[in-house]
């Protein structure tokens, strides 16, 4: 799928993925009053964690999205065209996302 298409291969998902964003923001504001509250520094850091864990999840969750549409549609359409890029390009994609969470 191009990005021009506007069909993305999470679109199933996405209410799922917004609760779950929603519910990170929520906690992210509940950290800064945390903060400014002058709260247990164990507590914050507990709740730091738990929204990594969320956007991680969230991570997770598109990037087998990529791979089980995107990439495997790039794959037949390699395979009926005869144009190996195609299915390069999509890999090549899934390995820098992969790439940037490993860094994050």
């Amino acid at each position: 799928m191009s990005t021009e298409d506007h069909s993305y291969s999470y679109t199933e998902e996405k209410q799922a993925y917004l609760r779950r964003l929603k519910r990170a923001e929520g906690q992210v504001r509940g950290i800064a009053r945390m903060i400014e509250e002058d709260k247990y520094c164990i507590d914050i850091l507990t709740q730091m964690a738990a929204v990594n864990k969320a956007l991680h999840a969230v991570s997770i969750g598109l990037l087998e999205d990529h791979i089980a549409h995107c990439v495997v549609n790039a794959a037949h359409e390699s395979a009926e065209t005869g144009n190996p890029e195609i299915v390069s390009d999509k890999v090549s994609e899934a390995t820098a996302a992969i790439s940037r969470l490993l860094r994050s």
